[in-house]
């Protein structure tokens, strides 16, 4: 694999509209050629006994059985608005007619 140069972390930093030092840049690039060898070092590992995964911790849904309950709170949910008009939210008028 060729070593990433600072003209390539450069074109790549103007692409994403990023203003990059002379500084940076070389940090950008080394750091980017560590990254690259790790994912190389990766490579190399055997995985065709490995099952595909979507995520490291296996999530299962838990249903319930959906049962109607009956509950009476309509007055405390309708004290809890501004301003109420019998069993109904009385809001402002937004419509002209």
């Amino acid at each position: 694999m060729s070593k990433i140069t600072q003209e390539e972390v450069k074109k790549v930093a103007h692409l994403a509209r990023l203003e990059l030092n002379d500084n940076e840049v070389s940090n950008h690039a080394e750091q980017l050629e560590k990254i690259l060898e790790y994912i190389k070092q990766l490579e190399s590992i055997n995985t065709e006994s490995v099952p595909c995964t979507t995520r490291a911790i296996e999530v299962i849904n838990i249903f319930r059985k959906d049962e109607r309950k009956n509950s009476d709170c309509t007055e405390e949910l309708l004290d809890l608005g501004p301003s109420r008009e019998d069993k109904f939210f009385k809001v402002p008028k937004i419509i002209n007619e």
